[in-house]
């Protein structure tokens, strides 16, 4: 019987790439791709939908970085178009690549221990 987990052990997991469930199981089997069942406790990731939502998170806080220290530097420094290119394209894949796979993971060990599920249109008898 698997105990019931914490909020923070939760987030734990998520971050570390772990089963969501038993926090012993890997998520994934590549970079972002997940695994058909989690192999210490047999969980079946079916249920598992982030969508487009990592990605998002990402570009945001990303997009925020990036942008607000490229403005910091064209103000103080001016430099050449090219000085930019090579300082801030590095700074864009690993703000963004980096992040990525434990961004989908939080956001799977969240997912199940809210038990979040599609949402349904409720039958309400005619008025």
């Amino acid at each position: 019987m698997i105990q019931p987990v914490s909020l923070s052990q939760t987030i734990l997991r998520g971050l570390t790439c772990r089963c969501p469930r038993c926090g012993q199981g890997k998520l994934f089997s590549g970079f972002l791709t997940l695994r058909k069942r989690c192999e210490a406790c047999d969980l079946d990731y079916a249920f598992i939908d982030t969508g487009d939502g990592p990605a998002i998170f990402i570009m945001m806080i990303a997009g925020a970085v990036v942008v607000f220290a490229a403005l910091i530097v064209e103000v103080k420094y001016q430099p050449p178009f090219w000085v930019h290119a090579a300082l801030w394209l590095p700074l864009i894949l690993v703000t963004t690549l980096l992040p990525l796979r434990a961004m989908k993971s939080l956001l799977i060990a969240l997912q199940f221990h809210h038990k979040a599920a599609p949402g349904r249109l409720v039958d309400r008898a005619p008025r």
